[in-house]
């Protein structure tokens, strides 16, 4: 089996794993971080995106051994010091969710649109997050949520660079 290391939110990992493990299934099941949801398994939702290097990929797209040497950033990763993220606050504030199931995935893409883009208009968010299924809201609020955040200085950090055979979730 081969070897990784990976840093999940700021936390150096060593594992042997399957070839074929997806990340999501990593980062699961391997390591507890359950807040990366497993919504379809064909990167239709977008359920369990995560920040792979600072740009957003749907993780059960990734298989572990691809982020080997990379930096991962889940939903439980954006808190820093007891504090929200301004993304994680503007979808609280602003009631970007219902049943909170696509909530980790729309707020992790969230952060990359933001960081790539820190103005912009609501169009510009719809088609950001089109990548992002939420079976029980009408958006109005996740793109409420998601201005109020730009508003705030909300755009992401990280790396902007697109790992070698990694595609855009959207």
């Amino acid at each position: 089996m081969p070897r990784i290391s990976v840093t999940v939110d700021g936390v150096t990992h060593e594992d042997d794993v399957e070839p074929r493990l997806l990340l999501v299934y990593y980062l699961r099941d391997r390591l507890g971080l359950t807040g990366t949801n497993v919504g379809c398994d064909t990167t239709n939702c977008g359920a369990c995106t995560v920040l792979f290097d600072g740009r957003s990929v749907k993780s059960c797209t990734v298989l572990a051994v691809q982020a080997d040497g990379a930096q991962i950033t889940t939903i439980q990763g954006l808190a820093r010091d007891g504090e929200l993220h301004p993304v994680q606050r503007a979808f609280h504030e602003h009631h970007g969710l219902q049943c909170g199931y696509c909530t980790p995935g729309m707020i992790m893409q969230s952060v990359d649109l933001l960081s790539e883009n820190p103005d912009p208009s609501e169009e510009e968010i719809r088609d950001g997050l089109e990548g992002n299924l939420c079976r029980c809201t009408g958006y109005q609020n996740i793109v409420k949520a998601v201005r109020a955040a730009a508003e705030q200085g909300g755009q992401g950090d990280g790396e902007r660079s697109r790992p070698a055979g990694l595609e855009v979730t959207s």
